[in-house]
């Protein structure tokens, strides 16, 4: 397996995207393929680790040189238009073509989500793919879906979230029937603005024949009771959500660590209590669970946080082996055919009984 990741791409790009791939290498089989300009990445390398190259940190740690960077600022219909030999658009192009299994990147989001429809192409049957992040909730796990890449979306487009996002629980974490839930204002069916209520009776008809567990609207103090496994949003709506919990957990984070250290009482008071902490600090640390996957596509895609550290890319591209071995995008691929010969089948018995 070949992981490829666009070293050049992020707020703290090559630094954190280095020291990442270096920190996750032993803990995984794959090859991880730097993508980048290589008289950078190998100064980098020499800087950090005392090495002439980077094969000598593992054989499984590679370069491939670019000469160009799309950058946070960049237009992204441009950046992957005219920037050819960009870090992105060469990953995209070596994913496309086969010569690695999934591509990561901390870029441009615009240019990402372009070059992944554009270059690498949607799965067939489906209207718009969707950033999908995972989040902590009560002794489980919580994934939103979109949380960032169609700010402005249509009913389908959020029945086609819940449908991949179920796909994926079910193929990635063994969920058989996980549940679903539509991000609302209230949990009452009338409740939300005209794309909530249409889409809350788009799922309510449609979940049984396309396998979805749709247990209704969710009101955002509820999402992480545990109880819920995929919350739907259109990504305007999901991304603000997705910001709003990340601020919550540094602010629970950085109150917890300065309630501790305020004195010398407070320090040993703290001491018995330490393991628990240390737990609900880890289980508040966005980083711990790696970047949002870009479901629609068909090769896997993963975008890391903008701002990533060293940590996030570690557990991304942990996260990204995982990926490829559940073979999440060949399940959907498969699945949305078959929906797809389905729903022909409905239509020409239609026809057959209006004859």
């Amino acid at each position: 397996m070949i992981i490829l990741l666009d070293a050049m791409g992020g707020d703290n790009a090559p630094d954190a995207n280095i020291k990442g791939a270096v920190k996750a290498i032993n803990d995984i089989e794959a090859e991880v393929v730097l993508i980048g300009n290589k008289d950078i990445i190998n100064s980098k390398i020499k800087e950090f680790y005392g090495k002439d190259d980077i094969s000598e940190i593992s054989p499984r740690l590679k370069i491939h040189h670019t000469t160009e960077t799309i950058e946070m600022c960049d237009i992204p219909t441009q950046a992957i238009k005219h920037k050819k030999d960009s870090s992105m658009v060469v990953g995209f192009n070596l994913l496309k073509e086969g010569k690695g299994d999934v591509f990561i990147s901390a870029g441009n989001s615009g240019a990402l989500l372009t070059g992944a429809t554009l270059l690498v192409g949607r799965i067939k049957g489906i209207d718009r793919p969707a950033l999908a992040g995972i989040l902590p909730a009560y002794k489980s796990k919580l994934m939103l879906i979109d949380c960032g890449s169609n700010t402005n979306c249509r009913p389908i487009n959020l029945l086609q979230f819940a449908q991949m996002a179920s796909i994926y629980q079910k193929s990635t974490f063994g969920k058989e029937n996980p549940t679903v839930g539509l991000l609302n204002i209230g949990t009452e069916e009338t409740k939300g603005n005209d794309l909530i209520r249409e889409s809350y009776a788009l799922l309510k008809e449609k979940s049984k024949e396309l396998d979805i567990n749709f247990v209704g609207s969710v009101e955002g103090r509820d999402a992480f009771s545990g109880e819920l496994d995929i919350l739907v949003a259109d990504g305007f709506t999901g991304n603000v959500f997705l910001k709003t919990v990340e601020g919550v957990g540094k602010l629970v984070k950085r109150t917890l660590t300065e309630s501790i250290k305020k004195n010398v009482f407070t320090m040993l008071g703290a001491l018995p209590a330490m393991p628990s902490i240390n737990a609900l600090s880890k289980a508040m640390d966005y980083k711990e669970y790696g970047g949002a996957l870009f479901l629609g596509v068909k090769k896997p895609v993963i975008k890391a946080h903008g701002s990533s550290d060293e940590k996030l890319f570690e557990f991304t591209v942990k996260q990204a082996e995982q990926f490829v071995k559940n073979k999440a995008v060949e399940k959907m691929i498969e699945a949305f055919e078959k929906n797809k010969v389905s729903t022909e089948e409905k239509s020409e018995l239609r026809v057959e009984e209006n004859i």
